[in-house]
């Protein structure tokens, strides 16, 4: 009897040795490995920014994204509140996403406000810049929003006109492939293109339309068709934009940078 205590003793302790000894193995490789996943990180988001803008081409290397960023893209953190530009941080460093998360750096939204359904805004978000012999050309602003399933993270880039859409895309989501999933669709993307944010009174005006943009109509320069059997995603997709264009997103700053402001 003790014989067998001895041997369900044993078998208990050279199995906690293993799973210990598993577990250091697996907590140094995450800490070795996590320089090479940020670096990682930053470099899909450069990607992401300068396709946005229309720069560079498909398959660059990771030096030649990381030189053209660099060449082409200026980061600038913005006060989303007084809808200015800020030094409070750097923009090179600072994680909007991380700052939502932070009370200290974000606020809650109530329901009626949060149509993105994102729960907290930061208070300092970080816009890219591109320009052209000195003046502003394309403003790349950072948007998300929930659609069907998941939390849709992208990117709109505008036209130094600050109305003409550059460009829409998502980089990461979790929508329905297929379906909520065609927002990565370049067809679908490309309708986005010379698209237009504002009425020539300045009111918001994009929207994401079901059934289809009547050509004909007076809004179809404002007007993308939805996406064929995603509704939710489509309803998504107008709804952050609607919420990052806006008076709580990047409107006033967006109003600012016109107004000579900013």
């Amino acid at each position: 009897m003790s014989s067998q205590k001895e041997s369900t003793v044993r078998t208990l302790v050279v199995a906690l040795l293993v799973c210990l000894v598993c577990s250091v193995f697996v907590s140094g490789a995450a800490v070795a490995l996590r320089p090479t996943q940020l670096e990682n990180r930053q470099l899909d988001k450069q990607r992401s920014i300068l396709a946005i803008a229309g720069l560079g081409e498909v398959g660059m290397s990771a030096n030649q994204v990381k030189a053209l960023y660099n060449e082409r893209i200026v980061a600038k953190l913005v006060n989303l509140e007084t809808g200015e530009y800020s030094d409070e941080f750097d923009p090179n460093t600072f994680d909007p996403l991380v700052a939502a998360k932070d009370p200290e750096l974000s606020q809650a939204l109530p329901g009626d406000e949060d149509i993105a359904s994102i729960k907290r805004r930061e208070r300092y978000s970080v816009v890219y810049i591109v320009e052209e012999n000195g003046e502003l050309a394309t403003l790349i602003m950072p948007v998300r929003g929930y659609g069907l399933w998941s939390t849709l993270y992208g990117f709109m880039a505008v036209k130094g006109d600050l109305n003409t859409v550059e460009g829409l895309g998502f980089y990461q989501h979790g929508e329905t492939p297929g379906l909520g999933g065609e927002v990565d669709n370049p067809k679908w993307r490309s309708q986005w293109q010379g698209k237009e944010l504002f009425t020539e009174d300045g009111k918001l005006a994009i929207q994401v339309v079901k059934g289809g943009v009547d050509p004909q109509s007076p809004r179809a320069d404002h007007q993308v068709d939805a996406l064929a059997g995603a509704t939710l995603t489509s309803n998504g997709v107008n709804n952050l934009l609607h919420f990052w264009l806006g008076e709580d997103g990047f409107g006033p700053f967006i109003a600012n940078l016109r107004a000579g402001e900013a």
